[in-house]
């Protein structure tokens, strides 16, 4: 070394990666927070309750981390082998979670289904308070201070509105600081390690929960049974088969003279048409299963049940 020369050694910045489990009641925007943090879709999204069946993995990418959201079914008493098979996901994410954030809707906060859930778990939770868009403000301050009465069981509490992206960029400077050091588990051009069959079977459900009234969307399932493309027509051909327990149903999602499944198809086609870049041709069919959600091999085949 010459005399008077300094040597600066570049120190390789450590990357961080994790699991971040997204739990909550049923209804108090999971999905929507997951695809805003995210910046893409990746799960269905409604104002009914349970729209969420089974776990789906989001994944936001920076240069210095990688956070996979586990986005979950809400967590309520369980009815029947679907409800349970929803339940039994959220309670895996939690176990393999590094990191979980708790939702409570700020409007409607901290009811009994609310305090079950953070009771309940052992570890440090990071607690967000969702829809801050829909109270005024200084109603916030009294919910915040009723979220410290859990003490250490909530080790942050971050106020956002998952529909404006307000309070995200907080939210995932939180995560960052949590994350443990760890490998990029997926290449950090995707957002979402689902099939793309499975996306399209979400955003045609979604249609069905939002176009459908009382018991229908809660009895309706979608399975993709083709998925074929063709790259000299620049074209996706997806028939689809929607699944209900009775006839009566069969009739509401088909409608008078087929529009309402007119209607669930165009919307559909549209959005999926967005996702992949691409035109498809869509197909639509509406089979009767009965009682399918008591159906533990066809729950499982349909991909509710791990």
């Amino acid at each position: 070394m010459h005399s008077g020369e300094i040597i600066i050694k570049e120190t390789k910045k450590e990357f961080k990666s994790g699991f971040i489990a997204v739990i909550g009641r049923p209804n108090v925007g999971k999905s929507t927070l997951v695809n805003s943090v995210v910046g893409q879709k990746v799960a269905a999204v409604s104002n009914k309750p349970n729209t969420t069946r089974n776990r789906i993995k989001g994944i936001y990418n920076t240069k210095n981390c990688q956070m996979i959201f586990l986005d979950t079914p809400g967590i309520e008493r369980a009815r029947g082998k679907l409800q349970k098979s929803m339940v039994q996901a959220s309670m895996i994410s939690i176990d393999e979670a590094d990191i979980i954030i708790m939702v409570v809707d700020a409007t409607r906060p901290f009811t009994r289904g609310d305090r079950d859930i953070i009771e309940n778990i052992t570890k440090p939770v990071v607690l967000v308070l969702n829809k801050i868009d829909k109270i005024i403000k200084h109603e916030l301050l009294p919910v915040i201070e009723r979220a410290k009465g859990f003490g250490e069981k909530i080790s942050e509490i971050i106020p956002v509105s998952a529909t404006k992206s307000d309070g995200l960029e907080e939210l995932k400077s939180v995560i960052e600081s949590r994350l443990p050091d760890g490998a990029r588990y997926f290449p950090d051009d995707i957002y979402t390690d689902q099939p793309e069959k499975f996306l399209c079977a979400e955003i045609i459900r979604e249609k069905i929960f939002n176009l459908t009234k009382e018991e229908i969307p809660y009895k309706t399932a979608v399975m993709v049974e083709e998925f074929n493309e063709n790259s000299e027509k620049g074209i996706i051909r997806i028939a689809a088969t929607v699944l209900v327990e009775r006839k009566s149903h069969k009739g509401i999602v088909i409608g008078k003279q087929g529009e309402m499944l007119k209607t669930v198809g165009s919307q559909a086609r549209v959005e999926i048409e967005s996702i992949l870049a691409t035109k498809i041709y869509l197909e639509l069919w509406v089979k009767v299963k009965e009682k399918w959600t008591e159906n533990e091999s066809l729950i499982r085949e349909i991909g509710y049940l791990n």
